[in-house]
């Protein structure tokens, strides 16, 4: 099926003017650099805004999926519960899953196989841009809820795991340089 069967996808909120941020603001706004490398929302630093009144169908609901459509990665970021009110500013694009698991979609998104896909649906020649149209006419296996679940969670544990070794590289160097430092404090004569 194309993306655009399986999901409401619209363009960010379109702020006409810089955006000044107000402690004060009633929404968080959400850009590509509150999105880390791993492809999670990091919206604690999200600078705030006040939004005309009339607008809450730009806010951002659990489940949502944030598509970066410009620059050199074309990932998505799943919205998690307890967000709070935000919105995401364009050109990012509001993925709003109806007929599949958004972890499973986020997955499929940020397969590299996707990647290469989306990869190749890119214009522009300074900034790679992704149209909306191009989006939605992505094609995505659809298989049962069950088998979505199943690749999500396995998703989500490989991902963990990835997480977990990077840590214990770390720390493992920093002990070995630790105790390389002692050694040689301790065999100077």
């Amino acid at each position: 099926m194309h993306l655009g069967e399986l999901a409401d996808i619209q363009m960010g909120y379109p702020f006409r003017s810089r955006l000044e941020h107000d402690p004060e603001g009633d929404v968080a706004v959400i850009q590509m650099k509150d999105i880390d490398d791993a492809n999670l929302l990091q919206a604690e630093d999200a600078i705030r805004v006040s939004l005309p009144t009339g607008k809450t169908r730009h806010l951002l609901r659990e489940g949502d999926l944030l598509f970066r459509s410009r620059g050199r990665s074309n990932n998505a970021a799943q919205v998690l519960k307890g967000i709070g009110p935000a919105v995401l500013a364009a050109p990012m694009l509001l993925i709003r899953p109806h007929k599949v698991l958004p972890a499973y979609l986020c997955w499929y998104i940020n397969a590299p196989a996707t990647q290469a896909q989306l990869g190749a649906l890119a214009e522009g020649t300074s900034v790679r841009m992704i149209s909306a149209e191009a989006v939605k006419a992505l094609d995505v296996p659809l298989p049962s809820l069950a088998v979505q679940q199943h690749i999500a969670q396995t998703a989500a544990l490989v991902d963990r795991e990835q997480s977990l070794l990077a840590r214990i590289a770390t720390l493992r160097q920093r002990a070995t340089q630790h105790l390389l430092m002692k050694s040689a404090h301790e065999t100077t004569p």
